[in-house]
């Protein structure tokens, strides 16, 4: 997968603008996190690159998107609706290919969840919820991932997990993280939001927290 290059990102909202305009690229191979604090822009930067290479990204949103109705399988299995016609997904919705079931009951062994393929995502915590997410993405094959504070709801071992996994599993990803040891023990790059600006980008090997928490 070749680099990407975003050009004038720009966002407003109620007339202010409250990203950009900006430039940001991403070389193959580079994971990058985004840091700053809350409102920053780090999420709305995040749904900007996303809607310019929509196809060839996995997404995690913060709200991450859920289908509150369907059973865990079904939301890991929409990141591949997209690879099927209309009548696989209408009779995966009721009765689901071994294949699939077997893919999805393998992500969901690595992520500490196996036995809740078949709950209710509504009836999930939120931690649990997050994993759901992260599954879906994973499922979806891309090697680019753009996601919004994933780990948000992990804790200690299982978020240390969580960012190894992804990190190793996609070959590139732009990732908005709150925690600042965590983006640089399992980053490459960091790329600091501050009001809307790119503040800070330098390589993780080169920077101290001290470095980032002056964006905070």
């Amino acid at each position: 997968m070749p680099g990407l290059e975003f050009d004038g990102l720009t966002a407003s909202f109620n007339g202010e603008r409250v990203v950009g305009p900006l430039s940001l690229s991403v070389g193959e191979g580079e994971h990058v996190a985004l840091v700053g604090r809350s409102g920053a822009g780090k999420s709305t930067l995040i749904k900007l690159m996303y809607e310019q290479v929509e196809h060839e990204a996995s997404l995690i949103p913060q709200d991450l998107g859920l289908v509150n109705a369907l059973p865990v399988f079904h939301n890991v299995f929409m990141g591949q609706l997209q690879k099927h016609s209309v009548w696989y997904n209408t009779w995966t919705l009721l009765k689901p290919f071994r294949k699939d079931r077997e893919a999805v009951a393998s992500l969901l062994e690595e992520l500490g969840m196996p036995e809740k393929q078949w709950i209710p995502a509504a009836s999930l915590s939120g931690g649990q919820r997050q994993r759901v997410a992260i599954a879906r993405a994973f499922y979806r094959g891309s090697p680019l991932l753009l996601a919004d504070e994933p780990i948000s709801a992990l804790d200690g071992l299982l978020g240390h997990h969580v960012m190894e996994w992804l990190t190793s599993h996609f070959t590139t990803s732009v990732v908005a993280l709150h925690d600042v040891e965590m983006a640089l023990k399992y980053c490459s790059r960091i790329v600091g939001i501050q009001n809307g600006q790119i503040a800070l980008d330098a390589p993780a090997s080169e920077l101290a927290p001290a470095d980032i928490m002056t964006l905070y």
